[in-house]
C-alpha cells in the first residue's frame, strides 16, 4: 500500500489525531459552524410582555356639524375699535363696501362655506348672519341634536361688534339692530354641549380662551350640585368640556391687524385658505427684495388665479396644498407631545386641518404682533427649519405662475420636494446603519421626514419607492414600528390593501408582518377591512418567492391568533389547504410559520379541526416531527397539539378518540429522537391534551402500576430496585386511596399493547429528562394524574367493586365517548374478549369496557369543557417576537466596525499562530514530561480531566459537580452542580472550541447537558439537555459496603483487579464487568459489584456532531446543528464501549474500544464494521488511530499496550506498563502514550515502544515529593506538550516538558 502525499497526510493527521476539536490547518476558523448559538440557546423562550399602545385615538370624533356665526354689520364699525384709514376690508376674499350690506352679508357666508366645505364636504353647515342670542341658542341647540355625540364647530366672526368683554362674553345684536348684546360663554358652552371645536376669530380673543376652563369648572359644580338635589333620581349625563378646542385670533389684550394689504379676516384665511394665504404674504414679505425677486409683483395679481383644485394633487394648487399638508403635519409629529399630537392632529379631517393651518397663522400673524391662542396650548413653531421648504416651494411655484397664466400657457413642472425629502430619508437610514434601536426608546432622535413619507404614500409617482424606504425604517425595530404607527400610517396601509399592484407585494407584506408584531391588535381592523384575503392570495401564489409568502403566514397567524372572527375568515378562505400546500417549500422558516397558522386556526375551533381532518392535514404534519430545524418541529407538535384540544369538546366520537391517538402516538415515537428541549417541550405540552381528553384511562393507568409495583415489591429480595419516577413524582401528591393500595382481583389493568400504557411510559421517563424545564413538565402531568384520584376513588370500594354496581367494569373511569354502558354480563360485551385476567375480568381496558360507566346529569361533560391546561409553553409567543426585533442585530457581530467582530478576529488570529506553533511538534523529538507546571487538591477524585485546546482552561468533572480551572493561574473559572439523580458525570467535551467554547457534559445513564461557562465563579448557564444514550442496566450492581479503610493498598485491592490476575483469564460475560470492565473482588471473589460503566462522549466540530457510546448496543451520533438523532452505529459488541475515537470523514469515522478487550472501526463509506481486532484480555482503554504513520495504538486495562500497522493490521509493537492502567491516552501530535497505573506511577512511551520516563512523585523541596496517588484519568494537551492527571486522592497535577513550558508562557503573553 502506498504512502499518502504529505498535504493528505497532514491534513490526515490533524482531522484524526486532534480528533473532535477545531485546529485543523485546512479549515479556517472562520468555516467552522457555530452549534448551540441560535436565538432560542441564548436567550429564554417566552413571549414579550403585552404593551398598551397609545398610537390609537382613544377619543375620536367626527366633525358632524358646523356653526357659521358671523356679527359683521357691514358698514358700521364697531364703538371700540378705531380703524385706520386704508384698512383691511376683504372678509372672506370679498369686499364688502362693494355690495350692498345684506348682499355682501349673504355672499361672504356663502364665501366662508364653501372654504369649510373644501376640508370636510360631509358636514353640515348652518349660516347665523348677524344674530341675536336667541337665534345663536336655537343653532347651537339643533346642531348639538344632529350631531349626538360627534363634535360641532362653533366659527365666530366678531368683527362688527365690541371686543369680547374680561368675562369673556362675546356680542351678538338685538332683533331691531340697535344694540349690542352679550353673550354669556357660560350659556354658549350649556347650548353646543360637548365635544366642540371653537374658531374665535375677534380681538381680545385670548380672553374667551381663558375664560373658558372657568366656564367649565362652573358646569362641574353644577352638575354636582345638580345631583346631589335630585337625591335618589335618574342622574342627567355628564358633560365633559375637557375635549374642547380652542382656536383665538390673537391673545388678550391685543386687536387684529388692519393693513389694508391683509385680509380683515387674517386668522380665518389662514385656517381655511391657507395656500393663498401663504402665497400673498411670500409676496409681501419679498416685496422689498424685487431686483432679486423680480417675478414677484407680476404674480401678486395672479395669486387669486392659481390653476387647480386643492383636491386635485396634480395641479398646482393641489399639489402645493399636498407639501403645505405633509410639512405642517411634520412640524407639529417633530414638535409636539404625542398625546397633543394625536388629539389635534389624528383627531378628523377638519379638526387636522384647522390645526395644521393654525400653524400658518402663528407663522404669519406674529410678523404682525398679533400672538393666536389655542386651548390645548400650543408653543409658537414659527421659527420651524422646515418653514425654509415652504418659502422654497413657494418661490418655485410662483416662478412657474406668470407663464402658466400667459397668452399661450406652460405645462406645470411639479416640484421636486417629496422627492428630496425621499432621498433626506434615505441619507439618514445609510448614516444611520452602525446605530440600531435598543429596548423601546431610541438611540438617536427619529428623522423628521418620517411624516411625510406618510404622505407620499398617496402618490402612485413615489409610492413604491416611499414603501421601500418605511421598509428599512421598520427593520429597525419595535421603536419604529411604534412612531410610524403614531404618526397615522395605519389608515393609509389599510387602504393600500386594495391595490392590485403587484410591484407593491413585498414591501406591504413586510411592513404589516411588523405592524402585528408590534401591536397585535390590529387584526381586528384587518378582517373587518377583509384584508385576510390579500394575504392569503400571496400565500397562495407560489410565484411569489418563500421569504414574502413566510411574512403573509406570519400576519395571518397574527389574524388567527384567540381571535374567533380570524378564525371564520381565515377558513372560509381556504386557508388550511393553501398552509398544508407550504409543508413541502424548501424555506424552514416558511414551513414553521404554516404550522403555526393551522395550530392556532384549531385552537378553540372544533369546524376548523374537522375541516383540517378532511384534508388530512394531521398526516401531513407527522413528516414535519423529524424536520432539521427545531423551530419547524416545535411549530408542528404546537399545530398536533392544538389539533387534539379543538376536539375536546363533547360528546366525542370513536373517529375523534382513534384521530387523537393516532396524534398522540406519533408524538411519542419523536420524543426519543428529539435533543431539542424546545421542541420536546412543545411535545409534552400537546400530549398534555391527550390526557385531559382520555384522564379515566391514565387514571387507571396510574393504579395498575402502583399495583403492579405493589405486587412486585415482597418478592424482590433486598426491596428491588425503585423507580424513583414513581415514588418522587406523587411525593407532593395526596397519595392513594386504601382501596388502590390494597389491589383487588376485581379490579381490570390496561394492555402493555395499549396507546395509554406508551404515553404513559413516555411521560414517566420524560419526567427522568436533565432538563429541568422539560422534566417538570411530564412531573405536573403525572402529579395531575395522582391528584385526581379522589374522584375515582369514592367510586371504589374496599372489596374493589363499584359504588353503582356489582360489575367488574362498573367500577372503571368512564370514557370520554358517550356511548351506551354495556353490562359485563352481557355476551355481546363478552364474546368482545379473546382472554380474561383474575376474577374472570378482562385484562385489558377498551373503549367499550370503559364507557360502561356514565357519570350523573352530565357532569362529565361540564367538567371536560371546563379544564384548563396542565403546563404551558411560550414558543410560538416567542417565535411571534422576533419578528418585532431590529432585523440588523442579527448582523451585529458581522459588522467590521463593532467590537464584538474586532474580538472573533483577535480571537481566530491567536488559534491560528497557536496552530502553527503545534505544527513543530510533529515528527519532533519527544521532550520529557517532568516539570509539574499545575498542581491542585480538589474535595472529591476527579473522574475525567480535559484541556481546553486555545485558552490555558482545564476541565474537571467529579462523581456530582464539575469546573473549570485556569491551569496557568490555578484559578477557580467556574463550578456547575450535577444532580445525583443523572448519574456519575463520566465525560467532558469542549463545543465551539474556537469561539466561546461550550461544555458539554454525559453521565453513565446517558445523560448529556450542554453548558455555556460565564467567565467568573458563577455556576455556568444550560443550554441544552437530554438523554442521549439508552443505557442497558448494569447487572446485578450493589454499592460498596460501608467498611472503614485501613490502607491504600486495600482501596487498589478492591478496586482493580492485579496484573497476573488479569491476565490470567480473559475477560467475557461471564464476569461482572465494571467502569473498567473487569471483574472485581480478591481472589476472584466479587463481594460488590463496581460502579456501572461510563458513557464517552466524542465531538466533531466539522459534522457538529456528537456521539456517544457506553454500555449499549449501538454508538449513537447526535447532529447538534439539528438536535435530531443522526444515527445508531450497531456495535455488534454485547460489552460496554470503554474507549471511543473519531475522525476525517475520508478515513475511519468511529474507532471503539470495548470490555471485552475487542477492537471495531467503523468507515463511514461502509456499512457495518470495517475492522475488528480482537487481540486484548481485558477492558480497552484507548484505541487511536495515527493515519499519518498509518498506526493503530491500542491499550488495555492489564497494560498491554498494542500498536498496528493499519495497512497490514498486524502488531508490530507491544508494551507492557505496569498495570493495572486506570487511564490511556496518545498524544495526537507527539509520539508519545501515557499509561496511568493503580499502582502510582506515569509511565510515557513513544509509538515505538521505547520507555521515556515514569512519574512517580510530586515535584517537592529538593526533589522529596509526595508519591503520587492510583491514576484515575489523564489526557494530553490537543495542541502543546502538556499531560493532565486525576487521581485517587483528588489531586489534579499538569506536566509540561521545557518546550512546552516556554509555549505557555508565550501564549500566555498573547493571552
Amino acid at each position: 500500500m502506498t504512502d499518502m502525499p504529505p498535504y493528505l497526510a497532514v491534513k490526515d493527521e490533524e482531522d484524526s489525531a486532534q480528533g473532535d476539536i477545531e485546529s485543523g490547518s485546512e479549515v479556517d476558523d472562520w468555516d467552522l459552524p457555530l452549534s448551540y448559538e441560535k436565538p432560542r440557546h441564548l436567550e429564554p423562550i417566552k413571549g414579550a410582555e403585552r404593551v398598551e399602545h397609545s398610537w390609537r385615538v382613544k377619543e375620536k370624533y367626527k366633525t358632524h356639524c358646523v356653526a357659521l356665526v358671523l356679527c359683521l354689520n357691514v358698514g358700521v364699525d364697531p364703538p371700540d375699535i378705531v380703524k385706520t384709514q386704508p384698512c383691511a376690508r376683504l372678509e372672506c376674499w370679498i369686499d364688502p363696501l362693494s355690495q350692498s350690506p345684506s348682499k355682501a352679508l349673504e355672499n361672504i357666508g356663502h364665501a366662508l362655506q364653501s372654504q369649510y366645505e373644501r376640508w370636510q364636504p360631509r358636514a353640515r353647515y348652518k349660516q347665523s348672519l348677524d344674530p341675536t342670542s336667541d337665534e345663536v341658542k336655537k343653532l347651537c341647540c339643533s346642531l348639538r341634536r344632529n350631531a349626538k355625540d360627534e363634535r360641532v364647530l362653533f366659527h365666530y366672526n366678531g368683527h362688527g361688534v365690541p371686543k369680547p368683554t374680561s368675562q369673556g362674553e362675546i356680542w351678538v345684536f338685538n332683533r331691531a339692530y340697535t344694540q349690542y348684546i352679550p353673550l354669556s360663554m357660560y350659556d354658549l358652552q350649556t347650548w353646543m354641549g360637548a365635544p366642540s371645536l371653537y374658531v374665535y376669530d375677534c380681538s381680545n380673543a385670548g380672553v374667551i380662551v381663558d375664560n373658558f376652563r372657568a366656564f367649565a369648572d362652573q358646569h362641574d359644580r353644577d352638575y354636582e350640585m345638580q345631583l346631589n338635589s335630585k337625591g335618589s333620581g335618574t342622574p342627567p349625563p355628564l358633560v365633559s368640556y375637557k375635549n374642547c378646542i380652542q382656536l383665538g385670533a390673537c391673545a388678550a389684550g391685543q386687536a387684529l391687524p388692519m393693513s389694508p394689504e391683509l385680509p380683515a379676516d387674517l386668522f380665518t384665511a389662514c385656517l381655511t385658505t391657507p395656500v393663498k394665504m401663504a402665497m400673498k404674504w411670500f409676496v409681501l414679505r419679498h416685496t422689498r427684495a424685487a431686483s432679486v425677486h423680480q417675478h414677484i409683483h407680476d404674480v401678486h395679481d395672479l395669486i387669486d388665479k392659481i390653476p387647480g383644485q386643492v383636491t386635485d394633487r396634480r395641479t398646482m394648487l393641489g399639489e402645493l396644498n399636498w407639501i403645505f399638508t405633509a410639512i405642517t403635519d411634520t412640524i407639529a409629529w417633530n414638535s409636539l407631545p404625542p398625546e397633543l399630537f394625536q388629539q389635534l392632529f389624528r383627531a378628523d379631517l377638519l379638526t387636522a386641518s384647522l390645526c395644521r393651518n393654525f400653524l400658518l397663522a402663528d407663522r404669519i400673524m406674529r410678523s404682525y404682533n398679533c400672538t393666536p391662542v389655542s386651548s390645548p396650548p400650543l408653543p409658537s413653531l414659527a421659527q420651524h427649519a422646515l418653514w425654509a421648504a415652504w418659502d422654497q416651494t413657494l418661490d418655485l411655484a410662483l416662478a412657474q405662475l406668470p407663464a402658466m397664466l400667459g397668452p399661450s400657457p406652460r405645462v406645470y413642472h411639479h416640484s421636486p420636494f417629496f422627492r428630496d425629502q425621499l432621498t433626506a430619508f434615505q441619507v439618514w437610514l445609510d448614516l444611520g446603519k452602525w446605530r440600531s434601536l435598543s429596548g423601546t426608546h431610541w438611540s438617536r432622535p427619529p428623522p423628521d421626514q418620517l411624516p411625510m413619507v406618510l404622505q407620499v404614500l398617496l402618490s402612485t409617482l413615489h409610492r413604491v419607492r416611499a414603501l421601500q424606504i418605511l421598509c428599512r425604517f421598520l427593520a429597525l425595530g419595535a421603536c419604529a414600528v411604534r412612531a410610524v404607527l403614531h404618526v397615522g400610517i395605519f389608515p393609509y396601509m389599510l387602504k393600500l390593501l386594495q391595490a392590485s399592484a403587484h410591484e407593491l407585494r413585498a414591501s406591504m407584506v413586510y411592513i404589516w408582518a411588523k405592524i402585528i408584531a408590534v401591536d397585535p391588535t390590529c387584526q381586528v381592523d384587518l378582517v373587518n377591512a377583509k384584508g385576510h384575503k390579500y394575504f392569503l392570495s400571496i400565500l397562495a401564489d407560489s410565484t411569489v418567492d418563500s421569504e414574502h409568502r413566510t411574512l403573509a403566514a406570519y400576519v395571518l397567524a397574527g389574524i388567527v391568533d384567540n381571535y374567533p372572527a380570524g378564525q371564520e375568515a381565515a377558513q372560509q378562505g381556504s386557508m388550511i389547504s393553501i398552509c398544508l400546500e407550504q409543508l413541502s417549500d424548501p424555506s424552514w422558516l416558511l414551513r414553521q410559520w404554516a404550522c403555526i397558522c393551522l395550530g392556532r386556526l384549531w385552537r378553540g375551533c372544533d369546524a376548523a379541526r374537522w375541516a383540517g381532518v378532511r384534508d388530512l392535514a394531521h398526516e401531513k404534519l407527522y413528516p414535519l416531527l423529524r424536520e432539521p430545524h427545531p423551530e419547524v418541529r416545535a411549530a408542528c407538535a404546537f399545530a398536533l397539539g392544538t389539533f387534539v384540544a379543538a376536539g375536546g369538546c363533547w360528546p366525542r366520537t370513536e373517529h375523534a378518540n382513534a384521530l387523537d391517538q393516532q396524534v398522540g402516538a406519533e408524538l411519542a415515537r419523536a420524543l426519543p429522537h428529539d435533543a431539542s428541549p424546545l421542541v420536546r417541550a412543545e411535545i409534552l405540552h400537546a400530549l398534555q391534551w391527550l390526557v385531559l381528553i382520555f384522564e379515566q384511562h391514565f387514571i387507571a393507568v396510574y393504579i395498575q402500576e402502583r399495583m403492579r409495583k405493589s405486587d412486585r415489591a415482597p418478592h424482590s429480595g433486598l426491596g428491588g430496585p425503585v423507580d424513583p419516577g414513581q415514588d418522587a413524582l406523587v411525593a407532593g401528591g395526596r397519595g392513594l386511596a386504601p382501596a388502590v393500595r390494597r389491589p383487588q382481583q376485581a379490579l381490570p389493568t390496561i394492555g402493555f399493547g395499549s396507546v395509554y400504557m406508551k404515553l404513559w411510559n413516555t411521560l414517566m421517563s420524560m419526567s427522568k429528562e436533565p432538563h429541568p424545564q422539560v422534566s417538570q413538565m411530564a412531573t405536573d402531568i403525572i402529579n395531575y394524574i395522582s391528584n385526581q384520584l379522589d374522584n375515582v376513588s369514592r367510586d371504589i370500594d374496599p372489596r374493589g367493586l363499584g359504588a353503582h354496581g356489582s360489575g367488574g367494569s362498573s367500577s372503571l373511569p368512564p370514557s370520554p365517548n358517550l356511548r351506551p354502558a354495556v353490562s359485563p354480563r352481557d355476551p355481546r360485551q363478552t364474546s368482545h374478549y379473546s382472554r380474561r385476567g383474575r376474577g374472570g375480568l378482562p385484562s385489558t381496558i377498551s373503549e367499550d369496557s370503559m364507557a360502561s360507566r356514565e357519570r350523573d346529569s352530565g357532569s362529565s361533560t361540564s367538567s371536560q369543557q371546563s379544564k384548563k391546561p396542565i403546563v404551558s409553553t411560550q414558543f410560538v409567543e416567542w417565535a411571534h417576537t422576533l419578528f418585532a426585533r431590529a432585523d440588523a442585530d442579527a448582523d451585529a457581530e458581522q459588522d467590521a466596525e463593532s467590537r464584538a467582530h474586532h474580538a472573533r478576529v483577535w480571537r481566530y488570529q491567536r488559534n491560528r499562530s497557536l496552530r502553527n506553533e503545534a505544527k513543530a511538534l510533529v515528527g519532533s523529538k519527544v521532550p520529557r514530561l517532568e516539570t509539574q507546571a499545575f498542581h491542585s487538591r480538589c474535595q472529591l477524585p476527579p473522574g475525567v480531566i480535559l484541556f481546553h485546546p486555545y485558552e490555558q482552561h482545564i476541565a474537571l468533572a467529579f462523581k456530582d459537580n464539575f469546573g473549570i480551572w485556569d491551569w496557568g493561574t490555578a484559578a477557580k473559572l467556574c463550578v456547575g452542580a450535577w444532580r445525583k439523580a443523572w448519574g456519575r458525570v463520566t465525560a467532558l467535551a469542549y463545543l465551539n472550541a474556537h469561539e466561546r467554547a461550550l461544555l458539554a457534559v454525559a453521565s453513565h445513564q446517558g445523560h448529556v447537558a450542554i453548558y455555556r461557562p460565564t467567565g467568573s465563579s458563577m455556576e455556568p448557564a444550560l443550554v441544552s439537555a437530554w438523554r442521549a444514550l439508552d443505557v442497558r442496566p448494569a447487572a446485578d450492581y450493589r454499592p460498596p459496603p460501608a467498611q472503614p479503610l485501613y490502607s491504600l493498598a486495600q482501596l487498589v485491592s478492591e478496586q482493580f483487579l492485579s496484573a497476573d490476575d488479569s491476565t490470567g483469564r480473559r475477560a467475557d460475560s461471564r464476569y461482572p464487568l465494571g467502569a473498567g470492565g473487569v471483574g472485581v473482588g480478591v481472589g476472584g471473589v466479587s463481594s460488590y459489584s463496581p460502579p456501572p460503566p461510563p458513557v464517552l462522549l466524542r465531538w466533531c466540530a466539522r459534522r457538529r456532531s456528537l456521539a456517544l457510546a457506553g454500555l449499549a448496543g449501538s454508538i449513537r451520533l447526535w447532529d447538534a446543528s439539528a438536535e435530531l438523532l443522526e444515527a445508531d452505529v450497531n456495535t455488534e459488541c454485547e460489552s460496554a464501549v470503554t474507549s471511543l475515537w473519531r475522525g476525517a470523514p475520508d478515513s475511519w469515522s468511529i474507532v471503539a474500544g470495548f470490555a471485552d478487550g475487542s477492537v471495531r472501526a467503523w468507515d463511514s463509506r461502509a456499512a457495518g464494521a470495517a475492522v475488528t481486532l480482537q487481540h486484548h484480555r481485558a477492558p480497552v482503554l484507548c484505541a487511536v488511530p495515527r493515519t499519518n504513520t498509518h498506526k493503530l495504538i491500542a491499550g488495555c486495562m492489564n497494560g498491554e499496550i498494542r500498536i498496528y500497522d493499519t495497512r497490514k493490521m498486524e502488531a508490530i509493537e507491544t508494551v507492557r506498563a505496569p498495570g493495572p492502567l486506570a487511564a490511556v491516552d496518545v498524544h495526537p501530535l507527539l509520539d508519545l502514550i501515557a499509561c496511568g497505573s493503580v499502582n502510582q506511577s506515569i509511565s510515557l512511551y513513544d509509538l515505538s515502544g521505547n520507555a521515556l520516563n515514569t512519574i512517580k512523585s510530586h515535584e517537592g523541596f529538593m526533589g522529596m515529593g509526595t508519591r503520587i496517588g492510583p491514576v484515575c484519568c489523564l489526557a494530553f494537551h490537543p495542541l502543546r506538550c502538556a499531560l493532565g492527571v486525576g487521581s485517587k486522592d483528588s489531586m489534579v497535577s499538569v506536566y509540561v516538558g521545557a518546550a512546552a513550558g516556554a509555549g505557555a508562557g508565550a501564549a500566555n503573553e498573547r493571552r
